[in-house]
């Protein structure tokens, strides 16, 4: 974000400090924005910079990710990045005069703000969920495409690289690996910027560990966390990755079947992957903006 007008750190219930950055409109409704795994805001900005003609945006980085301090894996769970969103809010709101509070997360936080709102607690007016990695209960249809899904990501979070001679080296790598093929350009170079840090020898490393990214993949397995939308406390929208791409990851056609079994409201992104917010940032506004619109959130 360039030049945001309030920068602090928020410190959580554990102790670990967060950073928040804050940029918009005042008085607009307030959009909450944080990361999927391994990933960080800086490089989602194709997707919110254009957020900030019309909202109050507030970006953070879940803990371990983008430019906070590194903590212990022993503090790096679902649960508490879980409670760390709620805390965030609570922080902000003490700080920040009274708004309208809309919570928008990717993957990761996604589905760490749905375990906070249907088994913590609800202070959103509306939230919007972009493609969580939602594993339904044993048994589902889609558990074991998921499972599968889960313990391959693990293995290869562990083993990818670590340290580059500079963010250009990763951005360079992304140009030409077909995963990540429809990301926007720019958003290829932010996001290496953004998920990398001085390693304090002339190079750069991952800014969250490998470890603590394998961890989170296999988390997921276990959340046993499949509610139905009648358990939040207000409207939620489920945007997800195209759930018709034979080639496409195993969570767009598991969000889809999340939706049918919970009611939720949901929309998919055609011919987008996982990162359906830097391939589509178009798009993926229009999805989110018209679910605003309709609950007077604009």
């Amino acid at each position: 974000m360039n030049a945001p007008r309030h920068v602090f750190d928020a410190v959580m219930d554990d102790g670990v400090r967060l950073k928040i950055r804050r940029g918009g409109r005042e008085g607009a409704t307030r959009l909450y924005l944080s990361n999927g795994n391994g990933f960080a805001m800086d490089g989602y900005r194709v997707f919110w910079e254009p957020l900030l003609a019309d909202f109050d945006v507030i970006l953070f980085d879940a803990r371990n990710h983008g430019p906070n301090d590194p903590v212990s894996a022993d503090r790096h769970t679902y649960f508490q990045i879980a409670r760390d969103i709620g805390t965030v809010f609570h922080e902000v709101t003490k700080r920040l005069p009274a708004a309208k509070n809309v919570g928008v997360f990717h993957s990761m936080s996604g589905r760490a703000a749905m375990k906070h709102a249907v088994e913590m607690e609800w202070v959103w007016d509306a939230l919007v969920l972009f493609d969580p990695p939602n594993v339904p209960l044993p048994g589902h249809p889609h558990y074991e495409a998921m499972k599968a899904m889960e313990l391959k990501l693990a293995p290869w979070a562990v083993n990818r690289q670590e340290t580059f001679a500079s963010p250009d080296e990763l951005r360079d790598f992304w140009t030409t690996n077909r995963a990540q093929a429809r990301w926007q350009p720019q958003a290829r170079d932010d996001m290496a910027k953004a998920v990398t840090r001085p390693d304090g020898k002339g190079g750069y490393r991952l800014s969250c560990r490998r470890e603590l990214e394998a961890l989170i993949y296999l988390a997921a397995l276990s959340m046993d966390l499949w509610p139905k939308a009648s358990a939040y406390g207000g409207p939620v929208k489920l945007i997800g990755a195209d759930p018709n791409d034979p080639n496409g990851p195993a969570i767009g056609p598991a969000n889809r079947a999340l939706a049918e079994d919970g009611g939720y409201e949901y929309e998919f992104i055609s011919e987008t992957g996982h990162l359906l917010q830097i391939e589509r940032p178009e798009a993926c506004r229009a999805a989110m903006l018209s679910f605003l619109k309709k609950h007077a959130l604009t």
